[in-house]
């Protein structure tokens, strides 16, 4: 368990795999709304010493601070961009999840010089409208999280993992135990985010990855993302929903290190 000092912040975070080696590709992952960094583990536990990993929990959710919300999407992209800085990573590839890929993509708006690639996962340029952020947000504020929880669950997962109670009901977990403040702070950041026109000046190798079953953000709008970015590819992931992190580990880690290989990122 490791923190850090962010932007007035405490922030939950994972540095491995350095292995005194500083010459090693470093991997940052980004988390969707709803999870913490945990989401990530059978992933990386996959990828073997191939890089220096770092994970974190952004503001508002797992061990992190909540800050003030809501949010705008650059608190978070700031977040990112300044953790970076005070672990001394100057060249990174960014693989960001549903609000994780908002995140990684404003980054790179941002502070083009720090990001070498992109992995999307099931993400966009723009997710969702004003209405269906508004009603969530309304919908958390009036009666918790857990009022929203069997259709998030019903869009992060397909049937088959649904299937299994104690797995379903250890996630479910990790989305209520969510500070109401940080998921409702979030929704509206996402809210106001549209990345259409950005998309086109990333010029950096990207590589979208989303769920076949994905119920939030389903293939065809990653095929939307994948051809605003000049020369991205999208791969979809049979057997998984919103997380194939957690579905599909070992797709999700073969899709990664072939990528970052052909790209000349690794």
């Amino acid at each position: 368990m490791h923190f850090m000092a962010v932007n007035g912040l405490t922030l939950h975070i994972s540095d491995s795999g350095d292995g005194g080696n500083p010459a090693k590709p470093v991997l940052v992952f980004a988390n969707s709304l709803g999870t913490d960094f945990r989401i990530w583990d059978r992933v990386v536990a996959r990828l073997g010493d191939s890089f220096r990993i770092v994970r974190y929990d952004k503001r508002g959710h797992g061990l992190s601070d909540l800050g003030t919300p809501p949010y705008v999407m650059d608190d978070h992209v700031g977040d990112l961009s300044a953790l970076l800085d005070a672990l001394s990573i100057d060249n990174a590839i960014l693989c960001g999840l549903s609000v994780g890929g908002l995140i990684a993509q404003g980054l790179y708006i941002r502070r083009p010089a720090l990001v070498r690639g992109l992995i999307l996962c099931d993400t966009a340029h723009k997710i969702g409208d004003d209405r269906l952020w508004n009603d969530r947000i309304a919908a958390v504020e009036a009666a918790g999280i857990e009022s929203l929880a069997e259709g998030i669950m019903e869009r992060w997962f397909t049937k088959a993992l649904r299937g299994d109670p104690v797995e379903l009901a250890g996630w479910r977990n990790m989305l209520t135990r969510t500070p109401a403040g940080g998921y409702a702070g979030t929704s509206a950041a996402i809210r106001d985010t549209d990345f259409t026109e950005a998309a086109k000046a990333i010029a950096v190798p990207t590589l979208c990855l989303v769920g076949e079953e994905d119920g939030a953000t389903p293939p065809a709008l990653m095929q939307e993302l994948t051809a605003l970015i000049p020369g991205a590819r999208c791969a979809v992931i049979a057997g998984a929903g919103h997380l194939p992190c957690i579905e599909q580990p070992q797709a999700v880690s073969d899709h990664i290190l072939s990528f970052t290989q052909e790209a000349g990122l690794a």
